[in-house]
């Protein structure tokens, strides 16, 4: 068997049957995963979410395992201003499935880096 690239899986190729037909529901990858760490988890989602919103990272403030993943809790620079006091920070959560793939995020919070929780 070998893999063919489909437009739009991104690194992910689809099994091809002998007869050269691609077996629409099985991607070479569903079976053959290695689960990644937290580590790599949360190094994986900081990269993805920068990469998608483009944002200045911060860091990584949390990492728990999910039944089909990870959520890591992200923070972000959403606006640079004078002084760096009052810049806009954003708390984004990026769902991660086992081997790393992100699978969405959303922003949860957004607030002034000066004007943090206070407990």
């Amino acid at each position: 068997m070998t893999g063919v690239r489909i437009r739009g899986d991104g690194d992910r190729e689809r099994w091809r049957d002998r007869g050269g037909r691609e077996e629409p529901d099985r991607y070479a990858d569903d079976e053959d995963y290695e689960p990644v760490t937290a580590a790599e988890a949360a190094r994986e989602g900081l990269r993805q979410l920068v990469g998608l919103t483009g944002r200045d990272p911060l860091g990584i403030t949390s990492i728990q395992p999910t039944d089909d993943g990870w959520l890591v809790g992200v923070e972000v620079v959403e606006d640079h201003r004078i002084p760096a006091s009052t810049d806009l920070l954003g708390l984004y959560e990026v769902e991660l499935d086992m081997a790393g793939s992100l699978l969405g995020y959303r922003r949860t919070r957004r607030y002034q880096r000066g004007k943090g929780d206070v407990s």
